[in-house]
């Protein structure tokens, strides 16, 4: 039997848990899944998931690039930082766009930010999310994340702006929200969020789990190959038997990882060192 390895790329609708969504494509498909980045239930769109030994293929997607289109409700706040959170405080004072667009500068780049207390993060093995259901201090460390965009598109209501953010992989908008209001001297929640695009997986390209059937859901799946882009090695006949059982095979190529072809099929991942190549992740 044919083994099943790529992804599909789901549009997670508000109300669910990513497992729930990924729970929907393992039940259709028959075979291990997993998601990358999880969006929290109140938030909706992008969602990659790996079926089969695609998900090997995680670390090399982890650091690509993220777009959000999200909402900050300012003047108020949460314990969770977002809409879903005990209310802590209201009746701030609400910027005007202006002095919005003033700090916005200070937040793009490579940028220092603490994560939310309701976060997966791990305290002394523990999720940080635990600890603060339980009343327990939390004390996490400020992490160093890349922001390449960010823009305010305009209010959205009395006291609510539109966002667009484009970031690298660990960023976490809710404290963009916390952070860019105490810039402005108030404090704000986020109160929705779309992942619009994850790397090579876009919004208008997504499928919701709805719609995945018995009988389309391979329509949807895209080649582990095609996720990410690296260059490529091609072997075939003893010289693929050989990087098959774990030999290293002298190439003249330079030191890094690349896609691995083994007799016209996508094999995974190798690694050339000091001239020298061999099978390093297998997907098949």
């Amino acid at each position: 039997m044919q083994t099943v390895s790529g992804f599909i790329n789901i549009h997670k609708p508000t109300g669910i848990s990513s497992a729930a969504a990924v729970s929907k494509v393992r039940r259709l498909v028959g075979v291990p899944c997993g998601h990358m980045g999880t969006l929290d239930p109140m938030a909706s769109g992008v969602l990659p998931v790996a079926l089969g030994n695609a998900s090997r293929l995680f670390g090399y997607l982890l650091d690509k690039e993220k777009a959000y289109r999200a909402v900050f409700r300012f003047g108020a706040e949460t314990d969770t930082l977002d809409a879903t959170g005990t209310l802590l405080r209201e009746g701030l004072p609400v910027p005007s766009a202006e002095e919005i667009d003033a700090v916005l500068p200070r937040f793009c780049g490579d940028i220092d930010q603490l994560p939310p207390a309701y976060s997966a993060k791990s305290v002394n093995g523990v999720r940080a999310y635990r600890l603060a259901r339980e009343g327990k201090e939390v004390r996490l460390q400020p992490k160093r994340v890349h922001v390449r965009a960010l823009e305010c598109l305009g209010r959205v209501g009395e006291d609510s702006y539109e966002f667009s953010v484009v970031c690298g992989g660990g960023t976490y908008i809710r404290s963009l929200a916390r952070d860019i209001a105490a810039a402005c001297g108030t404090c704000a929640l986020m109160s929705a969020l779309v992942r619009e695009r994850s790397g090579p997986f876009a919004l208008e390209s997504s499928v919701a789990p709805a719609d995945l059937t018995p009988e389309n859901w391979r329509d949807h799946l895209l080649p582990p190959q095609d996720a990410f882009t690296m260059p490529e090695l091609r072997f075939d006949g003893e010289e693929a038997w050989r990087l098959r059982n774990g030999q290293r095979l002298p190439v003249r190529d330079a030191d890094g990882e690349y896609k691995l072809w083994m007799d016209g099929d996508f094999y995974g991942i190798a690694r050339v060192e000091g001239g020298a190549a061999r099978a390093k992740v297998k997907l098949v």
